[in-house]
């Protein structure tokens, strides 16, 4: 996991690796590049930047996987995670990226 450890970030990884046990898992808290947008609550943790590779992914379409993804994170887009972008691949489009 790249940048700095945070409750959310630490809920966002935790749940990731329990239901997509991803080969690779970064995320980047954004944050610090919103402030002062519209929308952007101040105070960190509310935009997150994920890019995740595991086999799960594998023959599903990109709005498949990040509806997925999405699915998992309910709780956090609700409530403290304003923006979530992602990139999401299978094992196979890794190697070859």
């Amino acid at each position: 996991m790249s940048g700095s450890h945070s409750p959310v970030a630490d809920a966002i990884k935790q749940k990731l690796e329990k239901a997509l046990k991803p080969a690779r898992l970064d995320i980047a808290d954004e944050s610090h590049l919103h402030a002062g947008h519209a929308g952007s609550p101040g105070g960190g943790e509310s935009h997150f930047r994920l890019f995740i590779v595991a086999a799960v992914f594998e023959g599903k379409p990109r709005v498949a996987r990040q509806r997925l993804v999405n699915d998992i994170l309910r709780e956090e887009l609700a409530g403290p995670v304003h923006a979530l972008a992602m990139k999401t691949l299978s094992p196979a489009e890794a190697e070859t990226a």
